[in-house]
């Protein structure tokens, strides 16, 4: 009986581990009430934030107006759209952060860019939990003593 019990612990212990890792993405609203739109400070937004592996950019904007297309670091700098690796155009893109790293994002409809509607990230890895102490053996029973005793010559 005491087993059982002592493994029904052990098991709400791990689970008290493992599941805020499993449910701890976050959903980033990119700009949040905001949205992705001209005006707005991204730096500043992307600095208030952290990123890890397996958080998501939610990217909400008018698709008549605007687009996101994911660049390297130097083509985002220079606000270069043609080099582009890909581009999304829903009005509601949602991209998983799959590996650290830093990722670049930029609005390729007209100047957009250039007036500031652009995206740079750094994902963090993933936190790993550290896993719990192994419990220790159980003592193994102790063995019984012998009762002889020795009697010293000086006594007969």
């Amino acid at each position: 009986m005491a087993s059982k019990q002592m493994l029904a612990a052990v098991a709400a212990s791990m689970a008290l581990v493992f599941l805020p890792t499993l449910a701890s993405a976050t959903d980033h609203v990119v700009g949040d009430s905001q949205g992705w739109t001209l005006g707005f400070d991204y730096a500043a937004w992307a600095e208030s934030k952290q990123f890890t592996v397996g958080d998501t950019l939610a990217f909400k904007y008018a698709s008549s107006s605007h687009n996101v297309a994911e660049v390297s670091g130097p083509d985002f700098k220079a606000c270069n759209k043609a080099g582009a690796t890909s581009v999304w155009n829903s009005g509601d893109d949602r991209l998983r952060l799959d590996k650290p790293g830093r990722r670049w994002f930029i609005c390729t409809v007209g100047r957009h860019c250039q007036l500031g509607m652009k995206l740079n990230v750094t994902i963090l890895p993933a936190t790993t939990p550290t896993p719990l102490p192994s419990p220790a053996p159980a003592p193994e029973p102790s063995q019984p003593q012998s009762s002889r005793r020795f009697l010293s010559n000086s006594n007969w």
